[in-house]
């Protein structure tokens, strides 16, 4: 009898999902996305404005596409249960379409989707199926085709005007844009000066002190202004003083006041709950509580999500779907948790009736916030089957969804107005409260606790200043008169009328700080506060503009480089329309219109096109050629004096001489010389203006060097050099000195950038941690799922630094132009190379005191792509000699080979005569022709020297940067 096929898109979704089903339902994995746009076309119908897309297989997927459509074939009925939004709708979609063909009663295949993976909600589920939703197929359809609009018009651009491999995305470019703009306020930020007064008070002798802060004279408020905001209104900052004068003319008269209570104002004030994680939202705590990147919370909840084994409980999906907008919680799971916290806590934390809390305008209320499946799955009692950042992110998750149905905070507020009479009178201010019923807070003040302590463990580690709570949670930028900031501060007793005495006055010298710079956390905020992107989004926005290295973290902030400053002013003063923060917000309201249905896919792609083919083609026309930007500065060349000219090259922006010329040099017959010198001299001078160089050299070494200023010099100087080298060369006057712009990169010296913590990387399909691999083109990030069946065969390549470090100065100098030699860093690693390069090119290699057995050159130590060490003569192309084991400067005592060979064995490390073929490890045949045998005789020759050398092992590896992996399209073989 056949059997019900369900489809979902990871596989560790379909293992818990078969284990609610039974046996009489087969569930298999699609391994994300099956059908896509082709890579090497458009893909999308331009012509007549039907901007109908042209979906393919994704490569790679066939064999996962054949093996369901049997499957589909065999089965009474399939259900196509991918994830409940858009991105699930379309797969649902893709699948339905590759796979209708095959099945006998077309009405038997189903849409399934369920907000939580737990039995009771699968079950649900199936009883109630439904037709794919064409209207979110039709939304993720026209976010991938304007997606594709943007990428495949605008790149090519890129390409030809700043450099080969760049990439512009809608989204992404807007989310770049935005800190693009933060790091142009900070550069152009210009501090302003002010002043605090403090006054120690006490009501008297043995009684207990407290500070209160100067905020006006005479009952008008004090305040410096600070700038004007982003609409032109003037700012200022209040309860401050202008500048140390001020504060000197207000302490002389402080000195002799005298102080009292004009007011005391006591009320009650009440602290509502939070409500529970919308995907925004859990970013953001477990960035500032966790310290998780976003990628990582993604990953960890999706792991969450799918299932965890918890024991006799089976696979259990601890949390409800996490990709969400949405502060709703179903009513079944709003009475589930009122009655844990009335068991746990008592009546008295419980309020009357279940809280609401209201969603964002735009929010999908279809969807739930992030909650626990259970409330029952108590975070310290499943922790034994989760690891150790599983659990942190549940117990979050687990107490933001128990702390939004408990009762408020309550405390009790008293706000002191204060006088200080002298010859004027000075106004002054403290408030403090105490907490007094705990309320929601009974869960929050001690996650609070666990946070400060890992900041303050941090910062000790890492010896930095700690940053601060994340935007929830801050304080630090409260001062003492602010009701936040006075949480459980006690005031001694007091009544209006009572006189005070003055212990200290403090006045205080600030400067206002630069904006800060955005971390993953902020800017998941930003985004969702004006709009940009949605849930599903935030996590790959973030993850592009790192990947393709417009952004480079520092210290957990995101900082752009230089590459993505040239960039996002390229296509911001070129694409003004469509690179517009509100226009990229309006669009996502559109596309929530197409999924709703109130507006057609091809109405929104008509208006988005209209704007973008006119500004595309005057971008075409007008866009600034980076490649030929020649800027002269005041810099000087340290060489020849000249200025230096700001150029643009593989690795950014850098300075040139001036004098610097492209024109290469020319070889001058010396025979030819003898026989006409005049002829000779003018052949030259229709190539070289003066001054020029005339050089003798034996193959790339200079003998002899002349300049020449005029005719009768350069006769001179090519009849000296004439016979003191094998070639005579005249090349003009140019000066190669070349500096980087540092400037304009980031500093990847800095602590930050060098002590910043390499997290864990995840697979976007499965959530699992990816592992380092070795291939044929080098080290990889994959999926532990690679060699599954079926195989999940996401992976990360990793790429060469774009912003290198910048070089060291060696004290060592050159052996070949007696230059100093610099520690340069390089796609292998670092290397050390003469300063000199490129007319120098000597690079300090390891080499073995062991001649090349095949030209009598010199070997050295060098490293293929895998990073595996071998040995090769160091004259290659001449000579290709190379050997994957150590060469010994050792005479064989049974042959007389002038070297032995190091091989090391599981049984230990031997001295091995080349001769001995027995013993040689057997080489891959070369390509071309066959190799000549050996006319040695054979050779016996062996002697153990130690035991076996460890091995290199791949986890043990230095794990690389996850900022520097670029996701390559998921492939099943």
């Amino acid at each position: 009898m056949a059997k019900n096929l369900v489809i979902v898109e990871s596989p560790a979704k379909a293992k818990t999902i078969g284990k609610y089903l039974g046996s009489d339902y087969v569930v298999e994995a699609s391994i994300g996305h099956i059908m896509d746009l082709p890579k090497n076309d458009i893909g999308v119908e331009l012509k007549h404005r039907t901007f109908a897309p042209t979906l393919i297989v994704s490569p790679g997927k066939e064999k996962v596409v054949d093996r369901l459509k049997k499957l589909a074939a065999k089965s009474d009925s399939v259900f196509l249960a991918a994830d409940p939004d858009r991105e699930g709708e379309a797969i649902a979609a893709h699948l339905k379409m590759q796979l209708l063909p095959s099945i006998r009663d077309k009405s038997k295949m189903r849409r399934v989707t369920f907000n939580e993976i737990t039995k009771k909600a699968v079950k649900a589920a199936f009883e109630h199926t439904r037709d794919v939703d064409e209207n979110l197929v039709d939304a993720q359809q026209t976010r991938r085709v304007l997606d594709r609009l943007v990428g495949y018009q605008i790149s090519p651009l890129l390409w030809d005007k700043v450099k080969r491999g760049l990439s512009a995305g809608r989204v992404q470019t807007v989310a770049l844009r935005l800190i693009v703009e933060r790091e142009r306020e900070i550069n152009a930020f210009q501090a302003v000066e002010y002043w605090n007064i403090d006054a120690v008070l006490s009501p008297g002798k043995g009684s207990q002190e407290f500070t209160a802060r100067m905020v006006g004279v005479q009952g008008m408020p004090i305040r410096v202004p600070n700038g004007l905001d982003a609409d032109g209104r003037e700012q200022f900052l209040s309860n401050a003083l202008p500048d140390e004068g001020a504060v000197a003319e207000v302490m002389e008269q402080l000195e002799r006041a005298v102080w009292r209570v004009k007011s005391v104002e006591k009320r009650e004030r009440r602290q509502n709950p939070r409500a529970p994680f919308t995907t925004s939202q859990l970013q953001q705590q477990a960035a500032g509580r966790l310290g998780f990147n976003v990628r990582r919370t993604m990953g960890v909840a999706q792991r969450l999500y799918e299932g965890i084994e918890l024991g006799s409980e089976g696979t259990v999906g601890l949390i409800t779907y996490m990709r969400t907008d949405s502060t709703n919680m179903s009513a079944d799971a709003v009475a589930e948790i009122r009655e844990w916290v009335n068991t746990k806590f008592g009546a008295q934390y419980l309020p009357q009736k279940g809280n609401v809390y209201k969603s964002k305008k735009d929010a999908q209320e279809a969807h739930e916030a992030i909650r626990p499946t259970s409330v029952s799955f108590v975070p310290d009692e499943v922790r034994k089957y989760l690891s150790d950042e599983q659990y942190r992110l549940y117990k979050l998750i687990w107490e933001r969804a128990v702390t939004s149905q408990m009762t408020a905070a309550v405390f009790d507020q008293t706000t002191v107005e204060i006088e200080a009479k002298a010859d004027t009178s000075y106004d002054f201010r403290t408030t403090g409260s105490i907490l007094k019923f705990d309320g929601w807070l009974r869960f929050d003040e001690q996650a609070k606790k666990s946070k400060a302590e890992r900041v303050a463990a941090e910062s000790q580690e890492n010896k930095r200043i700690p940053q601060g709570a994340d935007d929830d949670d801050a304080e630090s930028s409260k001062d003492s008169t602010s009701e936040e900031s006075s949480s459980e501060r006690r005031l001694p007793e007091l009544k209006d009328g009572r006189e005070l005495e003055c212990r200290k006055l403090d006045p205080q010298q600030k400067f206002t700080q630069a904006p800060p710079r955005f971390n993953e956390a902020s800017l998941v905020k930003t985004l969702e506060e004006k709009g940009i992107g949605r849930p599903s989004t935030y996590a790959s926005i973030i993850n592009t503009i790192q990947e393709r290295d417009y952004v480079k973290k520092i210290a957990q902030k995101l900082v752009p480089t230089e590459i993505g400053m040239v960039v996002t002013e390229l296509l911001v003063k070129n694409f003004p329309y469509i690179f517009e923060t509100g226009y990229t917000a309006q669009l996502e309201g559109e596309l929530d219109a197409v999924e709703e249905g109130t507006e057609k896919w091809t109405d929104l792609l008509n208006g988005f096109y209209t704007h973008f083919e006119k500004e595309l083609k005057v971008a075409e026309t007008d866009m600034e050629d980076v490649k030929a930007m020649e800027l002269e500065t005041d810099e000087i060349c340290e060489k020849c004096g000249a200025k230096l000219i700001l150029k643009w090259g593989k690795f950014g922006s850098f300075y040139s001489c001036s004098n610097f010329t492209k024109v290469k040099p020319i070889t001058v017959a010396q025979g030819a010389l003898k026989k006409d010198p005049k002829s000779a001299v003018n052949k030259v001078l229709e190539t070289f203006s003066f001054p020029m160089y005339v050089k003798a050299m034996n193959d790339d070494v200079t003998e002899s060097s002349k300049k020449a200023e005029n005719k009768s010099e350069l006769l001179d100087a090519l009849q000296r050099a004439s016979g003191k080298g094998n070639k005579l060369v005249v090349e003009p006057e140019s000066c190669d000195f070349t500096k980087e712009n540092f400037a304009a990169k980031p500093d990847l010296s800095s602590p930050g950038a060098q002590d910043a913590e390499q997290e864990e990387e995840f697979c976007d399909n499965c959530g699992r941690t990816m592992i380092l691999r070795n291939g044929p083109w080098g080290p990889f990030m994959a999926c532990p799922g690679y060699s599954d069946d079926p195989p999940c065969k996401t992976i990360r390549k990793l790429t060469q630094k774009v912003q290198s470090k910048p070089p060291v100065v060696l004290e060592e100098l050159c052996p070949k132009c007696g230059k100093p030699l610099l520690q340069r860093d390089g796609q292998y690693g670092e290397f050390v190379a003469c300063s000199g390069y490129p007319k120098c090119k000597y690079v300090k290699q390891e080499l073995l005191d062991v001649p090349c057995p095949k030209c009598g050159g010199e070997i050295a130590a060098r490293k293929n792509k895998r990073g595996d060490t071998f040995y090769g003569c160091t004259r290659y192309p001449k000579c290709d000699y190379t050997s994957n084991q150590k060469l010994v400067n050792q005479t064989c005592p049974k042959c007389d080979s002038a070297y032995l060979i190091e091989i090391a064995t599981t049984e230990g490390t031997f001295l091995i005569c080349p001769n001995n073929r027995e013993a040689m490890p057997k080489r891959r045949a070369r390509k071309g022709p066959k190799e000549e045998e050996s006319a040695a005789p054979e050779c016996s020759y062996e002697k153990k020297i130690g035991p076996p050398k460890p091995h290199d092992v791949i986890e043990d590896r230095k794990r690389p940067d996850p900022q520097k992996t670029i996701p390559v399209v998921e492939a099943v073989a």
